[in-house]
């Protein structure tokens, strides 16, 4: 190094301008040689150079700062979102249609939920159900004989400890199916000619209900109960009548009298819709 420095100012040296003096040439030539980069014989250009290029490199990938609203998606979200894709299809797929909905799939049974309407008919004692029936039927009856069967007090008489009630149920049927024209006497009181009007038709299992209604109400006490068979053939005898109101000497000459038909205890079970006996309708 010190030969190739030695010839290199000896160069210079030859090559100064006669007029210049040797001592100032041999300092130029020092000032030059110090104005040249200092490489040792180790330094090694290449790797040098290839040292700066990783360096940049690295610092081309360095997380670079983003503005609030602009940094990247995360990749997980486009994989979570994916995954939520692919199950909504799978179910949509599962129902057959995807998107096409129908309110009535085919195949599709409604399931049965229990309720009181699914557990069957209403079993009790006939008594009980006519009574419930005769109750709903009274209502337009109150009107005249009062909600108490107590009666206006003038000319509707009362129902309540009368005996053309609690009497004989032939004559009682005849009075609510044509009506009685008086003078009538009730719980020793005389009413006028028109006590009152028919209140048919009505049908076997009203005419059952109504009869036995208010021969067990208003302080009335029977006990026993007209059955829609019994029912049944006092609509045909009133039938006969054609409908025409009854005199209380008529009542009392021709139908003071049982009702022909079927007579049932009044704890017998029977169905509250039909009025038959339990063990008969199956139940």
């Amino acid at each position: 190094m010190m030969r190739c420095l030695t010839a290199s100012t000896t160069a210079e040296v030859r090559k100064r301008p006669s007029n210049i003096p040797i001592n100032e040439a041999m300092a130029q030539s020092k000032d030059f040689e110090n104005q040249r980069p200092d490489l040792e014989e180790r330094t090694n250009v290449v790797e040098a150079h290839a040292s700066l290029m990783t360096s940049g490199a690295a610092q081309s990938r360095e997380r670079r700062l983003k503005e609030t609203g602009m940094e990247p998606v995360s990749l997980w979200v486009f994989l979570g979102s994916a995954f939520v894709l692919l199950v909504g299809g799978a179910v949509l797929g599962a129902g057959g249609k995807l998107f096409n909905y129908d309110p009535y799939p085919v195949g599709y049974v409604r399931p049965e939920f229990a309720s009181d309407a699914d557990s069957g008919p209403t079993i009790g004692p006939i008594l009980e159900a006519l009574m419930k029936r005769g109750k709903n039927i009274y209502t337009k009856c109150s009107g005249c004989h009062g909600s108490n069967g107590a009666g206006d007090g003038g000319n509707r008489p009362p129902l309540a400890n009368s005996e053309w009630v609690t009497g004989s149920p032939e004559r009682l049927a005849m009075i609510i199916l044509n009506g009685v024209k008086g003078p009538i006497v009730v719980d020793g009181k005389s009413y006028g000619a028109d006590v009152m009007d028919g209140q048919g038709p009505l049908t076997a299992d009203e005419l059952a209900g109504i009869m036995t209604y208010v021969r067990n109400s208003f302080g009335n006490d029977v006990g026993d109960v007209v059955t829609p068979e019994q029912a049944s053939e006092a609509i045909k005898i009133s039938n006969a009548r054609a409908g025409a109101h009854m005199s209380a000497d008529e009542l009392n000459a021709n139908h003071d009298k049982a009702l022909e038909g079927e007579t049932l205890d009044p704890n017998t079970p029977v169905n509250f819709e039909t009025l038959k006996p339990a063990e008969a309708s199956g139940e």
